[in-house]
């Protein structure tokens, strides 16, 4: 049953707060339920024209992808015959919730035809909708958790769940075809832009670890296969421990009872912050008087690591801190002795992080954990002073670069968002 908001705004329209100069004297946008623009095709795959290399699955971030070419084999179960059959232009829907999608995913099939498992459902535009028009309005989180949670019914186990029919019974704002594919082809470019430059990122990150892995000894050399002019005669590096080379420190965690210890002037880090080379400030800070109290600082140019958690399954963050900081018991800090160079320091242990790996071990909860002993006594070579700032200077200069990209990235994703809120009426009116 439409309410009546939805019939003032079927029968007054709504204009979105920028529009392209071509369609500024059209009529404005008209809501209407979504079955006005999708239709359930319902064709299996019967006939097994479609075979396991030919299965799609749905990512929030990369659409409707095939699942060899994308994740590297296919997740088709004994039999394919039930699978829904997706054309070019059709689109999907899968209920698989996510933090950021709760409800689920709608995206355009832009590629080749393909199947999905019947987890999926595949809609079918009718002639006048454009498919890529759907997939943008409905990337916008507001408008997609808007749209489908009115839609949901609590399952049997007090899950949340959409049914497939039901997710055309809500409403969308849209203007005509050839507005609609204005509008795709504008965010379509802007898409091929941000996937661009996310590329140059991975290729920047890329160089940076492949001049590690040559800035720095191999496993059994005491020598690295890429050298400076200026050191090509400067023969072996040292070897020392680790425990050698820093003086280890604990964190701690100040009362969460007491309000005076927090939203302080101080940075105080835990695992959610390590999560680049640099680190200038934290989420959570902490107050003096937290550290009247026992909470220990670490000055700038101290090394954090990761020293228990979940992350430490698959990877041990490493930051040099650029300014004063505390932090949690989850969290080593490893102050350099004199005549190590922190950065350095930090990406000798970065290209040590395969070996840093094998000595996670798995406490209860499948939490990782790294021991401070075995820390102590992992050996690790290095070179003069003069050759640990060279290194940690053209290193510093790669990553320079890495962060001036990812910051652009972040730019065009940020202008991306603002534009969609432009081209597309306000959610708060399309009830």
């Amino acid at each position: 049953m439409k309410t009546k908001a939805t019939k003032d705004h079927a029968t007054t329209g709504l204009v979105p707060k920028l529009r392209f100069p071509e369609f500024r004297n059209e009529d404005a946008w008209q809501v209407k339920p979504l079955n006005k623009l999708l239709f359930e095709p319902k064709k299996r795959n019967r006939d097994l024209e479609l075979g396991p290399a030919d299965v799609l699955s749905v990512s929030g971030e990369h659409g409707c992808v095939n699942q060899i070419e994308f994740m590297g084999r296919s997740y088709a179960g004994a039999s394919v015959k039930d699978y829904h059959v997706v054309e070019h232009g059709d689109v999907v829907y899968t209920k698989s919730p996510l933090k950021k999608n709760p409800f689920g995913i709608i995206k355009a099939n832009k590629g080749k035809r393909g199947i999905v498992s019947t987890l999926y459902a595949v809609y079918r535009p009718f002639p006048d909708c454009s498919a890529t028009y759907l997939d943008h309005f409905f990337s916008g989180d507001y408008n997609l958790n808007a749209y489908l949670q009115p839609l949901v019914k609590k399952g049997a186990k007090n899950d949340m769940k959409v049914n497939n029919t039901d997710v055309l019974k809500g409403n969308v704002c849209a203007p005509k075809l050839p507005e609609q594919q204005k509008i795709a082809d504008c965010l379509d470019s802007l898409d091929e832009l941000i996937a661009a430059q996310g590329r140059k990122v991975e290729a920047l990150k890329a160089h940076k670890n492949g001049l590690i892995q040559q800035l720095f000894p191999r496993e059994g050399e005491t020598k690295p296969r890429l050298r400076f002019p200026e050191f090509q005669d400067a023969g072996e590096w040292e070897e020392n421990t680790l425990g050698q080379l820093v003086a280890f420190q604990s964190g701690g965690t100040p009362s969460k009872a007491n309000s005076a210890f927090w939203d302080g002037s101080i940075p105080w880090v835990s695992a959610k912050d390590m999560k680049q080379l640099f680190l200038d400030d934290a989420e959570d800070h902490i107050s003096a008087a937290a550290v009247d109290d026992g909470a220990r600082l670490v000055p700038s140019g101290s090394l954090l690591m990761l020293v228990r958690g979940m992350t430490l399954l698959k990877d041990v963050p490493i930051c040099v801190v650029r300014r004063e900081m505390s932090f949690n018991q989850d969290v080593k800090a490893l102050r350099p002795i004199e005549g190590i160079a922190p950065l350095f320091l930090a990406l000798l242990l970065t290209s040590a992080k395969d070996r840093l790996l094998e000595m996670v071990t798995v406490a209860g909860h499948g939490t990782g954990k790294l021991d401070t002993d075995e820390l102590k006594a992992m050996l690790l070579l290095k070179p003069k002073p003069e050759e640990q700032q060279r290194i940690a200077d053209f290193l510093a200069s790669v990553d320079t670069l890495i962060t001036a990209a990812t910051q652009a990235l972040d730019s065009l994703k940020t202008h991306k968002q603002g534009l969609m809120q432009q081209l597309f009426p306000s959610p708060d009116k399309q009830a």
